[in-house]
């Protein structure tokens, strides 16, 4: 990441033809996309409350933002509250279904798929209010357990090994990783500060950054971090995040949309310590009679996922997942847009009761494009031309539309 220039007020600087039944499956899961693409967008943070303005010393944004790129915490433990609210129509969980299909891991949209898996298990994150417990020593060893109704779900990072277990359904998911691969479980950032970093990538001279003020998270002293896209367009307003004064951990996100109202995103610690956790945290075996499945895409050993180039943004590796993906514009502004081969949103007589209920959540619009459905939600937008193209991203629906213009 660039360095910050100067004090609080400084901006930071630095074929073949697709299968049918792919263009078929792209009609019905495209609309959803719009909770896929804000998933990766916010990621999966935790929740927390402050009280109390701690008199701490004088800090930059430029010192501030290096404190966090050289925090080093290995251990830690804790509970986490989630609150995500982007705006999602209720589709009684079949955006979950279709978010899970479009992740592409073993039982992506099938019945020989485990809901232990943790690609789907971790979609439900996107929205609600959640508590989680995690705990971490040392980059071979993780877990986050998701607290549900009479339920929990665990997914443990032990050396080698990867679980996932679900105990309502008594179903275990495994696979392997390289000792000290980080993030072993599909991407998903397990803490605030992979989120945080994320949303640090998107620091540019099209950003504001500022130091407002302190808080206290979880009964630790810390800084507000403040982050402000300078464009119009974007619907994103400010992103807030609360960084421990003594460790430069993050300890609570907190994402505003530039609509106004509640936080989309609300998440951080309600409890936290560093202490190293006990060694039995992170043990598992899998319960007597619980079903199995082992991913059959584990990474070869030895192989490590490629670090990110410098100046990468989030949404180019939505670009490993969609052929043909192409991010255009810049800053808060950016959209990623492809080609579902033609086929655009399938109306009630050709995509049956389906087809009609997915549309009846856009909205109908037109330009020099030809015309179109836009699904919003407070924080992603996405344009669905009739031809079968595509534009997402964390703007407007006008910039939307103004990208398809352009494109034209």
């Amino acid at each position: 990441m660039a360095p910050i220039d100067s004090d609080d007020n400084t901006t930071a600087g630095d074929g073949e033809e697709p299968r049918a039944g792919r263009r078929r499956a792209a009609r019905y899961v495209v609309p959803v996309a719009v909770m896929g693409v804000a998933a990766a967008t916010i990621g999966l943070v935790p929740a927390l409350a402050d009280s109390g303005d701690p008199d701490l010393p004088e800090v930059t944004a430029q010192q501030l933002i290096q404190k966090i790129a050289e925090s080093d915490v290995q251990q830690l433990s804790g509970t986490v509250r989630i609150s995500t609210d982007l705006g999602l129509p209720d589709l009684g969980g079949l955006e979950s279904g279709l978010a899970s299909g479009m992740s592409g891991g073993p039982g992506a949209g099938g019945g020989d798929g485990s809901s232990a898996d943790p690609s789907a298990k971790l979609t439900g994150l996107v929205t609600g209010s959640h508590t989680l417990r995690v705990a971490a020593d040392g980059p071979d060893r993780q877990k986050l357990s998701l607290l549900e109704n009479a339920a929990e779900y665990s997914l443990i990072h032990d050396g080698k090994d990867v679980w996932g277990y679900d105990s309502k359904s008594n179903e275990v998911y495994h696979s392997t990783t390289s000792p000290g691969a980080e993030r072993p479980a599909g991407k998903a950032p397990a803490t605030p500060k992979d989120f945080t970093e994320q949303a640090l990538k998107a620091v540019d001279d099209t950003t504001s950054v500022t130091v407002d003020g302190t808080a206290q998270v979880a009964g630790r002293d810390a800084y507000r971090l403040v982050i402000k896209p300078r464009q119009s367009g974007s619907t994103v307003g400010a992103i807030s995040v609360a960084v421990d004064a003594k460790t430069g951990m993050p300890l609570k996100f907190t994402l505003t949309p530039s609509s106004g109202g509640a936080a989309v995103v609300d998440a951080g610690f309600t409890q936290v310590s560093f202490a190293k956790p006990d060694a039995s945290t992170f043990d598992f075996t899998p319960p007597k009679g619980a079903k199995v499945t082992e991913d059959d895409e584990t990474p070869e050993a030895g192989e490590t996922p490629k670090a990110p180039e410098r100046g990468h943004k989030p949404d180019a590796d939505l670009a490993e997942d969609l052929d043909g993906l192409e991010v255009i514009g810049e800053g808060w502004n950016t959209i990623a847009t492809f080609d579902t081969g033609g086929q655009g949103l399938p109306d009630a007589s050709e995509g049956g009761d389906l087809g009609g209920f997915l549309g009846s959540f856009g909205d109908q619009v037109k330009g020099d494009f030809g015309s179109g459905t836009v699904f919003t939600t407070r924080l992603v937008n996405a344009l669905i031309t009739d031809d079968g193209k595509v534009y997402a991203g964390a703007v407007t629906k006008d910039a939307l539309v103004k990208a398809a213009d352009a494109a034209k």
